[in-house]
């Protein structure tokens, strides 16, 4: 039913509380790949302003910036790769750049992925409106598949 699947992190523990979850589909469903992917979000919070697009007058620096959380993020993934092709797994790494929701929802659809695997924080109230849900905005844009996985002690709560 499955053979790829794809699964966003962001580089915290909380966001690998879904690769289990990956595996245990992964070898019921005999799925060919899994990809790992992280987004590396362009904004520069030591500017005091944040945006999301570089334009060719942007400054060497703010490139330097990019390509840094480039090799960040994509030694990141090979790391948990690393774990994950110990058992023979055939994983893929990839480092997308842009907004987090929209280029994921993108890069699922370009590459085939059958399923999504995401945690989700659990975030709700005034934090969830001020911050958005990454996962809830990929469960609606995409026409993929999408499993929500709660992180360790969620709330529930709306």
């Amino acid at each position: 039913m499955y053979q790829k699947i794809m699964v966003p992190l962001d580089g915290s523990e909380l966001a690998e509380c879904v690769l289990p979850h990956a595996e245990a589909i992964a070898n019921g469903c005999q799925v060919g790949r899994i990809i790992l992917v992280r987004v590396v979000e362009p904004y520069q919070p030591t500017r005091g302003k944040a945006y999301y697009s570089l334009l060719p007058e942007e400054s060497k620096e703010d490139w330097k910036w990019i390509e840094e959380g480039r090799s960040t993020a994509d030694n990141y993934l090979k790391q948990v790769a690393g774990r994950l092709t110990k058992e023979g797994r055939d994983v893929q790494t990839e480092v997308l750049v842009g907004r987090a929701a929209e280029s994921l929802a993108d890069f699922a659809s370009k590459s085939a992925a059958d399923l999504i695997v995401i945690a989700t924080h659990g975030l709700s109230g005034i934090t969830r409106w001020l911050w958005g849900s990454t996962a809830d905005r990929i469960l609606r844009s995409s026409c993929v598949p999408v499993l929500m996985v709660r992180v360790p002690g969620c709330v529930p709560g709306i």
